[in-house]
């Protein structure tokens, strides 16, 4: 990566905090706007100067159902889908003037499809994709979520696939303290998605406290704030095996100084709906374009 600028163009930049609980609480997100001028190389390069854990890219959509297209890019490479990214992505296209082709719903083109976001109760909430992935992790594969997450085994419930572009896996863990008391390996191979999820006993503000990390373009270990993808696949599980029903909330990022809130809710037809709020930190900042 190189910071000289080419020539004089520069792009557009929004910053996006999303999922907090409080101004500023939540996951950070850069969204740039009319990206149509920027290849790959330069779109990942914008990503690891800015440092967050995605940055996003807004095009004019390929499908005529579609409102925008997005590419989602983190600091090791180009994500098909990501869950903080399409909110806080809708939520700087509605900013910038976008309207929906149908009332109430705007549809993103991203690497898995098209994926509905609706309003819902003063915030934005995504559509939950479906699993490309699930069932339980073999032997191996448990034993390297184990060491990633440096959970204590003994706290370990289940541990299972819930890919939905990008590869989670899932630990759930016996309780909210245990999930808190993890200590993560500090390197793993690039490509690791691995989260942890817990009870928490008696919560009226949330239900469950989870940890999300993955693994740079270093293969060092990184803890995310809070993550959409990941709490739409730990929603698909708990509400397919009984353990959640109509609605819940989950809390994450307690331990990386963030304070996210996540409010998942499956409908009538089954779907499962991922929602938090969305608030605008800076608007239109002007960024040169990396070579």
């Amino acid at each position: 990566m190189t910071n000289c600028a080419k020539g004089d163009s520069a792009v557009l930049l929004d910053l996006v905090d999303v999922f907090g609980s409080a101004p500023a609480r939540g996951n950070p997100l850069g969204v740039v706007h009319a990206a149509q001028g920027l290849d790959e190389a330069q779109m990942l390069a914008l990503t690891q100067w800015l440092g967050f854990s995605e940055t996003t890219f807004l095009l004019p959509p390929t499908s005529a159902e579609a409102d925008y297209r997005v590419r989602i890019f983190y600091p090791a490479g180009e994500l098909p889908f990501a869950g903080h990214p399409t909110l806080g992505s809708c939520h700087a296209w509605l900013k910038a003037g976008g309207r929906p082709k149908r009332a109430g719903i705007v549809v993103q083109e991203c690497g898995v499809g098209l994926v509905e976001i609706r309003l819902d109760a003063g915030q934005l909430a995504f559509k939950a994709p479906p699993l490309i992935r699930s069932g339980p992790l073999d032997e191996a594969e448990m034993a390297e979520a184990i060491r990633v997450t440096g959970v204590d085994p003994a706290a370990v419930v289940e541990g299972v696939h819930i890919a939905n572009g990008p590869k989670w896996q899932l630990l759930r863990l016996k309780s909210a303290e245990d999930v808190l008391a993890s200590e993560p390996a500090a390197k793993a191979p690039v490509g690791t998605d691995i989260g942890l999820a817990g009870p928490i006993a008696g919560g009226a503000e949330a239900g469950w406290e989870l940890r999300a990390f993955f693994a740079n373009q270093h293969g060092m270990i990184v803890e995310d704030p809070v993550t959409g993808s990941f709490n739409a696949g730990v929603a698909l599980h708990l509400f397919a095996c009984g353990l959640e029903h109509e609605s819940y909330c989950a809390a994450q990022g307690r331990k990386t100084g963030a304070d996210g809130r996540v409010t998942l809710i499956r409908d009538a037809d089954g779907a499962v709906w991922v929602g938090g709020k969305c608030a605008t930190i800076a608007r239109g900042a002007q960024l040169p374009v990396f070579a």
